[in-house]
């Protein structure tokens, strides 16, 4: 059985809960029960939510778990003597250590995170590395593993990182079932960007939303205010200030914005060469790719792609450790195998 620990502190998101749902869901789809998780804070009793729920918990002790996870919260700066100290123990005692978004800047003031690639919620992203400049902050990734160290994005990335966990305990199959129960897609790699041009341009009008569709499903073509006017029914330069005031962005911005979007997600998945995605995406020229990936990200497509190959890496790798056994560990702190 795995042993899951979910440490709370006061004003905690209650999203964070969103993963022990999916490791229940796995025990209903392996028919035992595979995961085991206590709640967990500094003093037990009942702790208060951001949204002003209480729950139950138990007051840190001595036990050993296979997998400690440091929920987010309203607070990056609300953490303990006690805390920490449990942070530290845990980098000794168990199998990997998790926190999403806020949960990120727990590990960091417990120095468990110097040296490492760690990523949070994009909005605290410049702080954590700010805060903690012996931190390697990825701001844009969904969830990163470093060695024993696994951190992600906010919100719904919990579930990704979930979903990998599971995944790297029980296999593909099982993580897929889990998925599918949550009613999500199958979970995004690690490497995936927190960035979306969708969410980004987010129209007010189902005739601007029509065209960004038509923009999106067709990268390709030149894409001229022109042309994309003509889908709005509206002239050019009706089109051009409708589509500002509702997105906020000029209708050549957002095409940029769909572009590199499309031609991000092409290079994470590592399946053509540079030269390939920028004439599908509609750049036309690898160079004119690169500026526009640096003016909307801040990163080249190299970087992207070096990104995901390294994300790929870390993320077999405790996938390998499970196939071999347990990581060694004293002989107290060994999990039972799930088997």
């Amino acid at each position: 059985m795995h042993k899951i620990g979910l440490v709370v502190l006061p004003d905690f998101y209650l999203m964070g809960f969103a993963a022990i749902t999916a490791f229940e869901l796995a025990n209903l789809v392996i028919g035992e029960t595979a995961y085991d998780v206590t709640v967990l804070s500094e003093a037990g009793g009942m702790v208060t939510s951001s949204a002003g729920i209480r729950v139950e918990s138990q007051p840190i002790g001595e036990d050993i778990f296979d997998t400690v996870m440091f929920a987010s919260g309203a607070a990056t700066d609300r953490t303990s003597h006690v805390v920490e100290e449990f942070v530290r123990r845990s980098l000794r005692t168990s199998r990997r250590i998790a926190a999403p978004c806020t949960g990120a800047f727990v590990l960091a003031q417990a120095g468990v995170l110097d040296g490492r690639r760690a990523t949070t919620h994009w909005r605290f992203a410049r702080d954590l590395q700010l805060r903690f400049p012996r931190v390697d902050v990825a701001e844009d990734r969904i969830f990163i593993v470093d060695g024993s160290m696994w951190t992600s994005a906010g919100m719904t990335a919990t579930i990704d990182m979930a979903l990998a966990m599971i995944e790297n305990d029980f296999g593909r199959e099982v993580a897929r079932k889990v998925a599918r129960n949550l009613v999500v897609y199958h979970r995004r790699a690690g490497g995936h960007s927190q960035f979306s041009a969708m969410l980004e341009l987010e129209p007010k009008s189902d005739r601007i939303q029509k065209v960004i569709d038509y923009a999106s499903a067709n990268l390709r073509k030149g894409l001229s205010v022109e042309e994309l006017a003509s889908i709005a029914t509206l002239s050019p330069r009706q089109f051009s200030r409708a589509f500002n005031e509702e997105t906020g962005y000029t209708p050549a911005k957002a095409v940029e914005l769909l572009r590199v979007e499309a031609a991000r997600l092409m290079i994470e998945r590592g399946r053509y060469s540079m030269d390939a995605i920028a004439e599908q995406v509609g750049f036309l020229s690898r160079d004119r790719m690169r500026s526009a990936f640096l003016r909307v990200l801040g990163q080249t497509p190299q970087d992207i792609r070096r990104s995901a190959r390294g994300s790929r890496t870390s993320q077999a790798e405790p996938a390998q450790q499970a196939l071999m056994g347990p990581l060694c560990l004293p002989a107290r702190a060994c999990p039972e195998s799930a088997g």
